[in-house]
């Protein structure tokens, strides 16, 4: 057990990691300004998804408000995926595009 501890904390493995980390494709969740949808039901909508405060979620609906598109978070595909069906499944237009 000592051996296979001190083997996953060297140098060689953790650069290994490191490259592979960086080597995911990430994607972007964007949410789109829509003219049938509260803004209180999109605030609640990205706080149920996103697990994010409402001062945050505040600012994304505004920014897709004002802009016709607002940058939710950036993350793997299978989330990404995920969480942009989640918006949809509120009535919101979600997107998903590679960073």
């Amino acid at each position: 057990m000592f051996i296979a501890s001190a083997a996953a904390s060297s140098p060689k493995t953790s650069t290994v990691i490191e490259r592979q980390a960086t080597h995911i494709p990430r994607y972007k969740v964007l949410l789109h300004n829509d003219d049938k949808n509260s803004m209180e039901h999109v605030v609640k909508a990205l706080m149920r998804v996103f697990r994010f405060g409402e001062e945050e979620c505040v600012r994304i609906m505004i920014e897709a408000h004002n802009n016709g598109v607002a940058l939710c978070a950036v993350e793997p595909l299978e989330q990404a995926e995920h969480h942009r069906d989640q918006l949809i499944s509120y009535s919101l237009i979600a997107t998903i595009e590679p960073e």
